[in-house]
């Protein structure tokens, strides 16, 4: 039998296990029902075209190698996640892995990991509202940072002034000194926030960790030392391949219920799945094929959570691109495709369809806005209409090329696969391309791309309008990382964006989202696809863990093993 270990890929495997097909050279575009079959060949990975081995027969082979089911540990939960944490300082965080690992070990003033969108106070007992432009926060009186010393307010001045001073190198510099001029100590228990301009999105904004200023080094850094917070664990070991963490015996919200969690980085899809329902693992989330959770659970040892997502999937468009930067182009990419028919093949229906930045239920949601839902006939009128005519009609002749740049992981490249599909039936002619995230990435940030899909991080306010479609947020040399990718550019837009920050009564600022939430839609930067479920995948014994919107790891804290 054939070797299988934790990096073996699922294509991999059926190419062991079936014979090849001659290799035939793709057309330039599908006949008019292929992009139908695609998606009603089932849900296995050997039934999409390029797929893999059915999971069925992947499991038979690999439990069939192994003498016997590794088990975990009683006292630590195993926790598999798709890409290494490279810092836990959460000034320092880029990924979410990185957020999500750093709020366990220095959790914010507030927290937004809640079963609701709204926010909840953590590490402070009161928010005082001294005018529009000043902001008291009450620290708790039992709040302790790991090390056993009080969370004070000098540690809360400490973690935001590190950001602020010039010269600071923390990648919120910018964006926190957009929001605040200073914050001070003015007494243990008590921090004052002096703001730039009035900030609706204040409380939310407290959501970022707090640090020990104390066990910071002269220049506010842990060098080769684990950063100390007053979350419910404790970092005792971060490498290349794992984050090990411990419980906080003073975590004021009571400790763990188990000692410790590992946290391994696989970023192999069929490792993850095998390590999992082999019994290496404990708990999955987010980081499976929604196309493959039937098969997952169908094993003895596996149950499955799921529940609704902040998190968007989306086609973004460059639109500086000289034919994607017409309107009535971007509008027809949006018709091609079928979302439905994706969500109900690829996910198993595990996902709702998206209207825009904001999923349904999250407060300023505006539903009454332009849906571009799936209608090829008036796609390619658009076409016609902006001058795009297909050249041949019904023949092999495209309209226009386009590159369709996504990461290496194969389900994502298989979406990609249909979506290229259904644009050709339009007439648009569309290569996929597939790279290492790395490089995908950092192509993305320079813009050099025509179409692309990713994921956005959790969206739980409207505010996030402004993160991703502010023209002062189109990445730079100075500011690589910002958010509008797609370089877009409204100047309405930047207006309604800032007017919703600085707005603070309620009904006044609803308006303003609602128009800025019916422009974009409008406009289409970026075709908005799906938000798709948050689902956990767990050893049965592992009880207790709850699924918030966001996707956060805070539900660690009270999983019992048994």
């Amino acid at each position: 039998m054939s070797r299988i270990d934790a990096t073996t890929d699922l294509g991999q495997l059926l190419r062991r296990s079936r014979p090849q097909r001659p290799a035939t050279k793709p057309s330039r575009r599908e006949p008019p029902r292929a992009a139908a079959s695609l998606l009603t060949r089932g849900r296995h990975l050997g039934r999409w075209p390029g797929g893999a081995l059915s999971l069925g027969l992947c499991l038979a082979l690999a439990l069939g190698c192994s003498p016997q089911h590794r088990q975990t540990p009683d006292d630590t939960v195993v926790v598999l996640i798709e890409t290494a944490v490279r810092t836990v300082d959460p000034r320092y965080t880029l990924s979410n892995h990185d957020t999500k690992v750093s709020r366990l070990i220095a959790p914010g003033l507030t927290t937004v990991d809640t079963p609701t969108t709204e926010p909840r106070l953590m590490l402070a007992s009161a928010v005082e509202r001294k005018d529009d432009l000043t902001w008291d926060v009450v620290l708790r009186q039992d709040a302790r940072f790991s090390d056993g010393s009080p969370v004070t307010a000098a540690d809360v001045e400490f973690s935001y002034q590190s950001m602020l001073n010039e010269g600071s190198d923390s990648v919120y510099h910018k964006t926190y000194l957009e929001r605040y001029r200073r914050v001070e100590a003015v007494s243990a228990q008590r921090v004052r926030f002096h703001l730039q301009r009035p900030l609706a999105t204040f409380m939310t904004d407290l959501d970022h960790g707090i640090l020990s200023a104390k066990a910071a080094g002269p220049d506010g850094r842990f060098r080769g030392r684990p950063p100390v917070g007053a979350g419910a664990y404790r970092l005792v070991e971060l490498t290349g391949s794992r984050a090990l963490l411990e419980a906080n015996p003073y975590y004021h919200l009571g400790v763990a219920a188990l000692p410790r969690v590992e946290i391994r980085f696989v970023r192999d899809p069929a490792a993850r799945i095998l390590m999992l329902v082999g019994g290496s693992a404990d708990l999955v989330q987010n980081a499976t094929r929604l196309d493959l959770i039937d098969d997952v659970v169908a094993r003895p040892r596996v149950e499955v959570d799921s529940g609704p997502s902040q998190i968007l999937t989306y086609l973004m468009f460059n639109n500086e691109d000289k034919v994607l930067s017409h309107q009535a182009v971007r509008q027809a990419i949006s018709l091609a495709i079928d979302r439905r028919g994706l969500i109900a093949a690829k996910f198993s229906g595990r996902a709702v369809v998206a209207t825009g930045l904001l999923p349904p239920g999250v407060p300023y949601y505006e539903g009454d806005v332009a849906r571009w839902d799936h209608d090829p006939a008036r796609a390619r009128a658009l076409l016609d209409a902006a001058g795009f005519v297909d050249p041949d009609g019904p023949g092999p002749a495209p309209r226009f090329s386009l590159t369709y740049k996504t990461s290496a992981d194969a389900f994502r490249v298989g979406v990609a696969k249909v979506i290229a599909s259904q644009l050709g039936e339009v007439g648009i002619a569309v290569e996929v391309r597939s790279f290492e995230f790395a490089t995908f990435f950092s192509d993305i940030k320079k813009g050099q791309f025509q179409l692309a899909s990713m994921q956005t991080a959790e969206i739980g306010n409207p505010d996030y309008y402004y993160t991703y479609f502010h023209s002062g947020r189109i990445p730079t040399k100075k500011d690589p990382d910002a958010n509008n990718r797609w370089r877009y550019r409204n100047p309405r837009v930047d207006e309604l964006c800032q007017a919703g920050r600085d707005e603070l009564d309620p009904t006044r600022r609803e308006a303003i989202y609602s128009e800025l939430q019916r422009i974009v839609a409008q406009e289409v930067p970026i075709a908005p696809l799906w938000h798709e479920d948050v689902v956990v995948l767990r050893n049965r014994d592992v009880r207790g863990f709850v699924l918030t919107p966001n996707a956060r790891l805070g539900g660690l804290a009270r999983v019992t093993k048994n």
